[in-house]
C-alpha cells in the first residue's frame, strides 16, 4: 500500500508540483491550503507524513504543529522562509522531524521524506507519561505540562515536559543527547541533530525564577546531561 503524505501549503502551484512529483515515486498525496480540516484528515486518512508550511493563512504552521503533536506522532517536515532561523528552532522545539527552507529542490524534499520515514517511531504511550512527578523539590504535571516549585507555576512545551520528566525519573543518571531526544520524542534522531541543547537551555531559563533550581540540570561535558537532586 502506498505511503500517504499530506501537504499543507497555501501556494497552489507548489502543491500541484509536489503532488505530481511525489506521486511519481509511489506516494499517495493529499493537499490542504490551510489547517481548517487538518485534525479531521489526521483522524480519518492517517497520513504517514505531513509536509507543513510555516506561513499559512488563518493559523500558522507552528500553531498547527502544536495541534498535531497533541494528537499524533506522525512525522512532520516544516517548510520555512529562507533565513528564518527562529522558525526552524521553534519547529524543532515543538516536535518537527525536519525542515526545509524555501525555495527548495523537490528531489531534496523527496530524499528527506524517505529519510524521515525510515526512522523508527516510538509507541504512542511513552514510558515517561505519568500524571505527576516529584523530584529535586519540584513537581511536574506531565498532563498539563506545568512545573510547580516554591509556590510558583511555569508552563512547559511538550518536548520540555517530556525531557524534564525523563531526567526527574532518573536522578543522577547521565543521558546522552541522542538518548534524551529518542525518549522524549519516541524516535531515533539523526546523529548531527543537536536541538537537545536548545531544549535544555530553555528549561534552564524557565527554572531561573526558582532560587537554587536553575542548576539541577547538569552538563556532563562530552556526554550529555543529568538531573541532580537538591539535598
Amino acid at each position: 500500500m502506498a505511503q500517504k503524505i499530506l501537504i499543507i501549503d497555501d501556494d497552489a502551484k507548489l502543491r500541484s508540483l509536489l503532488s505530481e512529483y511525489l506521486s511519481g515515486y509511489g506516494f499517495s498525496i493529499s493537499c490542504l491550503s490551510n489547517g481548517g480540516q487538518l485534525m479531521e484528515i489526521l483522524a480519518q486518512a492517517k497520513p504517514d507524513l505531513v509536509v507543513l508550511d510555516v506561513m499559512l493563512p488563518q493559523e500558522n504552521g507552528l500553531d498547527l504543529l502544536k495541534k498535531i503533536r497533541g494528537a499524533s506522532l506522525v512525522p512532520v517536515i516544516m517548510l520555512t522562509a529562507k533565513g528564518e532561523e527562529a522558525d526552524r528552532i521553534v519547529g524543532l522545539e515543538l516536535g518537527a522531524d525536519d525542515y526545509m527552507a524555501k525555495p527548495f529542490n523537490p528531489r531534496e524534499l523527496l530524499a528527506r521524506i524517505k529519510a524521515v520515514l525510515r526512522r523508527p517511531r516510538g509507541p504512542v504511550s511513552s514510558p515517561v507519561n505519568q500524571t505527576v512527578l516529584r523530584a529535586g523539590g519540584m513537581e511536574l504535571d506531565t498532563d498539563l505540562r506545568i512545573l510547580k516549585a516554591q509556590g510558583m507555576d511555569v508552563e512547559l512545551s511538550q518536548t520540555e515536559s517530556k525531557l524534564l520528566a525523563v531526567l526527574m525519573k532518573n536522578p543522577n543518571k547521565v543521558f546522552s543527547r541522542d538518548e534524551l531526544l529518542n525518549i522524549a520524542r519516541g524516535r531515533q534522531m539523526m546523529a548531527f541533530d543537536r536541538s537537545i541543547d536548545v531544549h535544555i537551555s530553555n528549561l534552564r531559563n524557565k527554572l531561573t525564577p526558582f532560587p537554587g533550581l536553575k542548576n539541577v540540570i547538569k552538563t556532563v561535558w562530552g556526554t550529555g546531561y543529568l538531573f541532580q537532586e537538591i539535598p
